[in-house]
């Protein structure tokens, strides 16, 4: 079950998105971010401080045209970018919790712990290691599996899936045949 807030977005982003898809509500929306980075440039340029640029601004080689198409790319530049980057980010966030909600059973508590992610999955490991497991024999010595490397399996109400176990090696050998090895 999604928060109140993760509800508000979903049906915010709903009504929304396809029209801040749009290439010109990007650009209109991010001119002020663009101009954060023009303004300063401009600003700098006019204020005299830099003296070498100020020689090159009033030198006869200077087309202020190339200037002002050059702040106007950075403008549109970071305003689309920047637009496209936080629709992505949204997007992300929306079809996450789309899947969040769809895989939630109706009934569930989101902060309730030990809630199956699907209904009528019931997952175990075998191989963990707890002692006295019953189903997987794994945590007495002695008991076959016990501290044996080995493949993880993860039984679901779909079938058993095979998980390779982080610690193992790609070869047989344990580790009283390691030791003896390094030895």
């Amino acid at each position: 079950m999604l928060s109140k807030e993760e509800n508000d977005f979903v049906r915010y982003w709903e009504g929304n998105r396809l029209r801040q898809k749009k290439v010109f509500r990007q650009f209109l929306v991010g001119i002020p971010l663009g101009l954060l980075f023009v303004i300063p440039t401009v600003i700098s340029l006019t204020s005299g401080w830099y003296k070498r640029a100020d020689m090159e601004a009033n030198s006869s080689d200077f087309n202020p045209m190339v200037l002002f198409v050059a702040l106007l790319l950075i403008v549109g530049f970071t305003a689309i970018f920047y637009q496209r980057w936080k629709w992505d980010q949204y997007e992300q966030r929306y079809r996450e919790l789309l899947a969040k909600r769809d895989r939630m059973p109706a009934g569930a508590d989101a902060g309730e712990p030990g809630v199956a992610a699907e209904p009528g999955v019931a997952a175990s490991v075998a191989g963990a290691g707890q002692p006295g497991d019953a189903e997987t024999g794994a945590g007495q010595p002695g008991e076959p599996g016990a501290g044996q490397l080995g493949n993880a399996e993860v039984r679901t109400g779909a079938g058993v899936l095979d998980l390779p176990d982080p610690g193992a090696r790609g070869d047989a050998s344990t580790d009283a045949e390691m030791r003896s090895s390094e030895s």
